[in-house]
C-alpha cells in the first residue's frame, strides 16, 4: 500500500513541476480536477437519494 502512494505522489510532483515549467498546460488539468470533483458529488447525491426512497418505500406497510 506504501508504494502505492509513493508513485502516486511521484506521479503528482512530476506533474506539478510540469505546469511550473508551462503555466497554460494546467487548464486541461484544472478542467479535468473540477469535472471529476462535480462527478463524484453527483454520483454522493444519487446515493443520498437512492438510500432516502429505498427508506421510505421499505416503510410502507402493505
Amino acid at each position: 500500500m506504501y508504494h502505492h502512494w509513493m508513485a502516486v505522489w511521484t506521479g503528482l510532483k512530476a506533474r506539478w513541476e510540469l505546469l511550473r515549467r508551462e503555466p497554460d498546460a494546467g487548464y486541461s488539468t484544472e478542467t479535468v480536477l473540477v469535472t471529476a470533483l462535480l462527478v463524484v458529488a453527483a454520483l454522493a447525491i444519487i446515493a443520498i437519494i437512492i438510500a432516502k426512497v429505498t427508506a421510505k418505500a421499505n416503510g410502507i406497510s402493505l
